[in-house]
């Protein structure tokens, strides 16, 4: 399956995961994972309404947060704020900076192929960047990803399928797996335990060798089942775009 047609006779491969999209279900959160140290990921963002987080984000410039485009599918960007410096968003911890949205800006997102499920959101103004609240490092243009490689999922979103949402946050170790994923996704897998992504945190970064990588997109049936790989949207793939909205008027160049 392409971003532009079917081919006539898919490969095995591409045919079973076309098969599988049909039941995917957007994503995603951290089951079998840890608690991250406190403040240990500052570049990781809630995104709330109404002080209720609903997915996860990134802070890549000081006024630029990078999430799943279906995040904000329908929802007025006049309720959605974003939370930065956070560890326990049961708290209000000193650290906490919460910015409203101005603007959000979309690269041709597909909601039916989940395709290109990214977005860029404008904070009001920019967050103030200490310890506690930094930018992730951007991937280069195109960079790939080899089967095995090691990166770090992270949110607070539910702890299995049928448990409660994390009021702290969540970390989990997951491999890079090449079978059964597309050139738009990076996908993800922990072998030999369950353990995974899961609902309520969708647009969290997954981190390889401590660059921005791909953003949580959607998973297959239930979290964490052990049969399919977790789907993230490749950050690489939309780098130079990213940094043209770095660089629009009025913002200046990207750090």
């Amino acid at each position: 399956m392409t971003p532009s047609h079917r081919p006539s006779r898919p490969a095995p491969a591409s045919a079973l995961l076309a098969a599988l999209l049909a039941g995917a279900v957007q994503a995603a959160e951290i089951v079998g994972g840890r608690e991250a140290q406190p403040h240990s990921r500052p570049y990781m963002a809630s995104l709330q309404v109404i002080g209720t987080h609903f997915c996860g984000g990134t802070l890549i410039h000081p006024r630029f947060v990078l999430t799943a485009a279906h995040c904000l599918q329908n929802l007025p960007l006049a309720l959605v704020d974003v939370v930065l410096g956070a560890h326990n968003l049961r708290m209000e911890e000193p650290s906490q900076q919460k910015l409203s949205v101005i603007r959000q800006f979309t690269n041709s997102y597909d909601p039916e192929q989940k395709l290109n499920d990214i977005l860029i959101l404008e904070l009001e103004r920019p967050a103030n960047l200490n310890a506690q609240v930094a930018v992730a490092q951007l991937p280069e243009q195109g960079e790939l990803l080899p089967q095995g490689t090691q990166c770090l999922a992270m949110g607070w979103g539910q702890l299995d399928t049928r448990e409660p949402t994390a009021h702290v946050l969540q970390e989990l170790n997951v491999t890079v797996m090449t079978i059964l994923c597309r050139a738009h996704n990076v996908c993800t897998f922990v072998p030999r335990r369950k353990a995974g992504i899961c609902f309520g945190d969708s647009g969290g970064p997954l981190i390889c060798s401590g660059v921005l990588q791909a953003v949580d997109s959607f998973l297959i049936k239930e979290c964490a089942n052990r049969q399919y790989p977790d789907f993230f949207a490749r950050v690489s793939l939309y780098v130079d775009w990213i940094q043209s909205v770095l660089r629009s008027p009025g913002h200046g160049s990207s750090p």
